[in-house]
């Protein structure tokens, strides 16, 4: 499905400007490997690239064009993501008068927004980012799923807008110029990002559950869904059964496609949970077994060095039990140091992201793994994503220090940390312009305003207040950063990523369940332990949080450090105008890298830099602050 980008000009005729709308495209070729598609007639055209997942004939390319019995148009559709209730839609559909060509979802989309025009919206369940241009009212609609499991960026311009699945298929519009700035670098390094806004003057995104409507007078933004507020009257034991219900409905509608569906297993509650409901639903069809995989280092399981709140246990055992008594054919994907300090695939890492992160050997691993799922023939595949968020997994979403703070609980954890006081990655840049920027500040005026937007019922006490709070903040201004981190990851190879702990009607009940139905006793997750608890083992049933997995080993910090010690040398470097000298010298002069099961956060800082680096060089950013 899986690459959408267009240009709409009510001052142009863009037909002639098909080329410029496939260049952009083709900036996004890596999401969609199989297929490409344009249409451009008057004032608007649409371009896709294809992940064949449903429908992998010709029939099921896009964009979809729906034209009157004399051949003129009327509206055109382009879709990136999987409508997981494509079947039950379609069916409705159908009984409404509506006749098909072909089996895909952009077609079934196309024929919702026929039916019920923008309104079409709130049909729609799955991950997706769409396109609609209507011939007849002269207008582009844009939206997004609910919580923005996909990307969709845009930049407005004079006469219209472009628009992309990534900004880099936006940067690819001759008009546009990669301008970052003093906004652009504080939504970068904040840890806190607004809905809406980007690191790129100009542009924006569309906001989850938001649609945007372009036309001839202006733009106007449309919200179609939002976390609602309802009295939670089920007690534990309805609640659990609810929930399992649920979760097995969720998956069984991600696992449809035309193409085998994967699923990641670290040994986690989440994964583990997705992967035995997937295995079950498969066997009760006759299919399966179903494949699962993990990624995992050369040496951390026999090495490993827990970390209280981070990661307790290392995963590849209890993935490996897991798969056992679910069933699943299991592949574990082993990188070894070299894999992780491979300069070009950290370069390759923050390209399909267009910014930097601080993440390094984390992101340079979930890039890798996605390449070799890839490579073993999948292209779409389970996640456990955003379960935490949902049922309150995340320790500072219960300990009061962080939960109750006067910021992001997440924002509270870092600055307990001299490494990630400011900001995650943030140690090494300029102290001066640090503070000229304030990012302290932005990140706590956002955590304010994100405030008013928390619906309440009548009756919480301010425990019961605050925990909704925690989990909307949660779900609204943590999960989008991590949700298009790891589709960007996967889309970099091709590969389609399904979360199903996003599904709407999981989101939207567990939203309103009491906090303390999610950890009964203390347990985190309890609520989800409780609901699979006849499907795993006890040992992984059991199992504490632990976060995905980062090195422990000294060479990749020895790697680390030396790059960022030729770095932080080289005065003609383009990031060496961002540097604190004081603390760069201090890093400089250090004894050893950074290790253990903490090194990670240390190393952040180091990280940055050298992205920086990159992007700056590469992207030929132009920076006005």
């Amino acid at each position: 499905m899986s690459a959408i980008a267009g240009w709409v000009d009510f001052e142009r005729d863009l037909s002639p400007e098909a080329g410029t709308v496939e260049a952009m495209a083709a900036a996004l070729a890596h999401r969609g490997p199989d297929g490409r598609g344009i249409w451009a007639e008057g004032h608007a055209a649409l371009a896709h690239r294809r992940l064949a997942l449903l429908d992998v004939t010709v029939s099921g390319a896009q964009p979809a064009v729906h034209t009157t019995e004399g051949g003129a148009t009327v509206a055109v559709l382009t879709l990136d993501g999987a409508l997981t209730n494509h079947t039950e839609l379609r069916g409705e559909l159908a009984t409404r008068g509506h006749r098909f060509t072909g089996g895909g979802d952009g077609e079934t989309a196309l024929h919702a927004y026929l039916e019920w025009g923008a309104g079409f919206l709130t049909h729609l369940e799955g991950l997706f980012a769409i396109a609609v241009w209507d011939v007849r009212t002269q207008e582009l609609l844009l939206a997004r799923d609910r919580l923005g499991v996909k990307p969709l960026s845009y930049y407005p311009t004079h006469d219209g807008v472009l628009f992309g699945s990534e900004p880099k298929a936006i940067l690819a519009h001759p008009g546009v110029e990669p301008v970052v700035d003093a906004d652009g670098l504080r939504e970068l390094f904040a840890h806190s990002r607004k809905p809406g806004t980007a690191v790129f003057r100009g542009m924006r995104e569309v906001v989850p559950g938001h649609a945007l409507i372009v036309r001839r007078p202006g733009r106007q933004e449309q919200r179609y869904w939002s976390l609602p507020a309802r009295q939670h009257t089920d007690g534990l034991e309805d609640t659990i059964t609810t929930v399992r219900g649920l979760l097995a409905e969720a998956v069984a509608s991600h696992l449809r496609a035309d193409v085998p569906v994967g699923a990641m297993l670290s040994g986690g509650i989440d994964s583990s949970a997705l992967t035995a409901l997937a295995h079950q639903n498969l066997a009760a069809g006759g299919a399966g077994p179903l494949q699962s995989f993990s990624v995992n280092f050369t040496g951390y399981t026999e090495n490993f060095e827990p970390h209280p709140t981070m990661r307790s246990t290392p995963d590849a055992p209890f993935a490996a039990l897991a798969s056992r008594h679910i069933g699943s054919q299991h592949s574990e994907i082993l990188l070894d140091t070299a894999a992780l300090t491979d300069p070009q695939v950290h370069a390759a890492a923050l390209r399909s992201q267009d910014a930097p992160s601080p993440l390094g050997d984390m992101d340079v691993s979930l890039i890798q793994f996605f390449a070799r799922l890839r490579n073993a023939g999948f292209t779409a595949v389970l996640s456990g994503e955003t379960a935490d968020e949902v049922f309150n997994g995340y320790f500072w979403a219960y300990d009061q220090k962080h939960s109750n703070s006067q910021t992001f609980p997440w924002v509270s954890f870092e600055r307990g940390h001299d490494a990630a006081a400011g900001g995650l990655g943030t140690s090494m840049i300029d102290r001066q312009l640090r503070k000229q920027l304030d990012f302290l500040g932005y990140a706590d005026q956002h955590y304010r305003d994100a405030l008013t937007e928390v619906p309440h019922i009548d009756g919480d006490t301010p425990a019961e207040r605050r925990a909704r709070e925690v989990t909307y903040l949660a779900l609204t201004r943590w999960a989008p950063t991590h949700l298009d981190r790891a589709d960007r990851m996967s889309m970099a190879h091709g590969v389609q990523l399904r979360p199903p702990f996003c599904d709407r009607a999981l989101v939207e009940y567990v939203y309103n369940v009491p906090a303390a139905m999610k950890r009964v006793d203390g347990v985190e997750k309890s609520l989800l332990r409780s609901a699979v608890a006849d499907l795993l083992p006890d040992a992984v049933l059991h199992r504490r949080k632990s976060a995905y997995p980062t090195t422990q080993e000294a060479a990749y910090g020895d790697f680390v450090r030396r790059r960022f010690a030729e770095l932080a040398t080289d005065r003609d470097a383009a990031v060496a105008g961002l540097l604190d000298t004081t603390t760069t010298a201090e890093a400089l002069t250090a004894d050893g890298s950074p290790q253990g099961a903490f090194a990670w956060v240390e190393r952040a800082s180091m990280e940055m830099v050298l992205q920086l680096e990159t992007w700056l060089t590469e992207y030929r950013i132009d920076l006005r602050l």
